[in-house]
């Protein structure tokens, strides 16, 4: 090594190890971003001009990369809920109810899922459409496609429908505006579940979930319908916090145990009749700052994590529900 340090062989080789990460990412990213055009044309009948500039047009977002590293969900529930259960949400809420109180009464009747419950989403996810987001959705979703290892092949796919979308709705697919994940409009959709949940709810045949509050009204119901919502059914039922209970929690978030079988391993419920003993359910545990609380969720409190994969946002939304519906 002659006269070279220790010290510097070691910057030298860190400085080679950096530099060959940085060829072999932008090498990978070169074959990736070649493999999502040529998917495009071959699959979707874009041609590779179109593909190209439209990326050409994207831009990686920084800020995009820092947000989606420290979500709200990773917080605990102590912390989690006043972001959402305040007054100003709750008056807004019941303000939305009694000005959309006709369209929300079809979408209830017509998709079975309670109209507080769609009010709740709408306030979480938007606060009524005063939040709908303030990035690129082609920024977002090329910086998270691209440039977020990941989840990168999700966000791609994310692309892939987004271009579809636009393409079928006649959306101006620069312009579009949305959350750092790339979800659009009052009710926060993805591209995915744009093009798979989204209703034309006022008959004028355009599904608009951008600035039409009836159709995202109705394409919110139509989600929760599509994933299994059972009209009339528990969505949730608080427990009481015991040894016992903290033993029932369990990982994941699908009702996976009978009430009978959790009882047998010395469930208490507070409240009789909610639910019968074939029913499946799950225990989870909710951080407060001086201990937890525990909740029973059925399947209905399942599906609301169809929408955000969180018990914390589930909890949220069904506890914004309840005092809507209470309020009301």
């Amino acid at each position: 090594m002659g006269n070279l340090s220790k010290a510097c062989v070691i910057a030298v080789c860190g400085a080679l190890s950096l530099t060959s990460q940085l060829a072999f990412a932008s090498t990978d990213y070169q074959q990736q971003r070649q493999q999502f055009v040529e998917q495009m044309v071959t699959k979707h009948g874009f041609t590779a001009t179109e593909v190209e500039s439209l990326l050409a047009q994207a831009t990686r977002n920084e800020t995009i990369l820092e947000a989606i590293a420290r979500p709200w969900e990773a917080k605990p529930w102590y912390q989690y809920y006043p972001i959402f259960l305040t007054e100003k949400r709750l008056q807004a809420g019941l303000k939305f109810w009694q000005e959309h109180e006709q369209t929300l009464a079809r979408a209830e009747q017509e998709f079975g899922v309670p109209a507080e419950i769609i009010v709740a989403i709408i306030g979480v996810e938007t606060f009524y459409g005063e939040y709908r987001g303030k990035y690129s959705v082609l920024d977002a979703l090329y910086t998270l496609g691209f440039h977020y290892p990941p989840r990168a092949k999700f966000f791609r796919s994310e692309l892939e429908q987004y271009m579809l979308l636009t393409r079928e709705e006649s959306l101006p697919a620069r312009e579009l505006m949305g959350s750092y994940a790339g979800a659009m409009g009052y009710g926060q959709f993805i591209s995915s579940s744009y093009r798979h949940y989204a209703v034309d709810f006022d008959g004028d045949n355009v599904r608009d979930l951008l600035g039409n509050i009836t159709d995202a009204i109705g394409s919110v119901a139509n989600y929760f319908a599509e994933h299994g919502w059972q009209a009339h059914a528990p969505v949730a039922t608080k427990l009481t916090a015991t040894d016992t209970h903290a033993k029932l929690v369990s990982k994941g978030l699908k009702p996976d145990t009978s009430v009978a079988e959790l009882k047998q391993n010395g469930l208490e419920l507070n409240q009789m009749g909610t639910s019968t003993d074939e029913a499946l359910a799950k225990v989870f545990e909710f951080e407060l700052a001086d201990g937890h609380e525990y909740w029973l969720g059925y399947h209905n409190f399942y599906v609301i994590t169809r929408y955000n994969h969180s018990p914390l946002y589930a909890m949220a939304v069904y506890q914004l529900s309840q005092q809507l519906k209470q309020a009301r």
